[in-house]
């Protein structure tokens, strides 16, 4: 749930510095497009890494499924041969296995990608107040001009 809000938290943010970067891209001479190129690298950058943890979401919910499903199969085939449930239990056993695995993982990315998005953050944050510095400047450039 944490990790959904700072998500979407994420989002709101480059939603608002993609809309700073289209009204800088009004008032700012050329040189700094590189600036704001790399700003929209960035965000796209961090678009992809967010839909990570879904398809590991979506995996383990496959496996989650198909472990019931064959829980299921296991209570039906009661009456069949002793070494066919066998090697039912030994398949839901290595699926459980492989769910724990997928589990595990899911939860190691799920911290790597916390901290990866607190630096994102913290640069996105960095570059936006750099921006914004360089527009106060611009704006004081251009009374000063006017004054004159």
């Amino acid at each position: 749930m944490l990790l959904l809000l700072l998500l979407l938290l994420l989002q709101l943010l480059l939603l608002l510095l993609q809309l700073l970067i289209l009204l800088l891209l009004l008032l700012l001479p050329l040189q700094l497009l590189l600036i704001l190129q790399l700003l929209l690298l960035l965000q796209q950058l961090l678009l992809l890494i967010l839909q990570l943890p879904l398809l590991l979401l979506l995996m383990l919910l496959v496996l989650q499924l198909l472990l019931l499903l064959l829980q299921q199969l296991l209570l039906l085939l009661l009456l069949l041969p002793l070494l066919l449930l066998l090697m039912l239990l030994l398949l839901m056993l290595l699926l459980l296995l492989l769910l724990v695995l997928l589990q595990l993982l899911l939860l190691l990315i799920l911290l790597l990608l916390i901290q990866l998005l607190k630096i994102l953050l913290l640069l996105l944050l960095l570059l936006l107040v750099l921006l914004l510095l360089l527009l106060l400047l611009l704006l004081l450039l251009l009374m000063l001009l006017l004054l004159q």
